[in-house]
């Protein structure tokens, strides 16, 4: 069995429909989904806000590469383009946290080597998690509390929208 942590986002193009195309994607598999939140763009590049939540999704039939390419293909297929590091992007779909896998491919590091520092991965993913531990970080209600206030002020909760 193979479960997994992914963080869904969009800033282009119909953001919701984008991460609601993942829910979708996943429906079979999924075990939870975070609220949607409104985030701030990471990284320094001029662009507009994101749409960011968190799902679980489990299955016995996929590895961490199996999560990897389902989410290449949803990239794909909602047309994403890679020109600029940290830039906008109609989807993006990363693999935080495959329990039990660890990776140093540069195709797939696991955990995520920034994920830690990310309060709109974090957040999320503590909301259906409340115990959830990233391994090499520690609990992620740890690394929340750690975490600037500028970064979190960046990060708001969308309660009227709904994956």
């Amino acid at each position: 069995m193979s479960r997994a942590v992914l963080s869904i986002g969009s800033n282009l193009g119909d953001r919701l429909g984008h991460l609601r195309s993942v829910t979708e994607a996943f429906r079979q598999e999924l075990r939870a989904v975070s609220p949607v939140y409104d985030t701030a763009p990471w990284g320094g590049v001029e662009q507009d806000d994101f749409l960011n939540a968190v799902l679980v999704v489990d299955s016995p039939d996929r590895t961490a590469r199996h999560w990897l390419a389902a989410g290449q293909e949803l990239e794909r297929r909602a047309a994403r383009e890679r020109d600029l590091r940290w830039g906008p992007r109609t989807l993006d779909v990363d693999i935080v946290h495959v329990p039990g896998e660890r990776g140093t491919d540069p195709d797939l590091i696991l955990p995520h080597p920034r994920a830690h520092e990310r309060a709109f991965v974090l957040l999320p993913w503590l909301d259906v998690e409340p115990e959830a531990v990233l391994p090499g970080h520690g609990r992620v209600a740890d690394l929340v509390a750690a975490l600037p206030a500028a970064e979190t002020q960046g990060v708001r909760r969308r309660d009227d929208l709904r994956l």
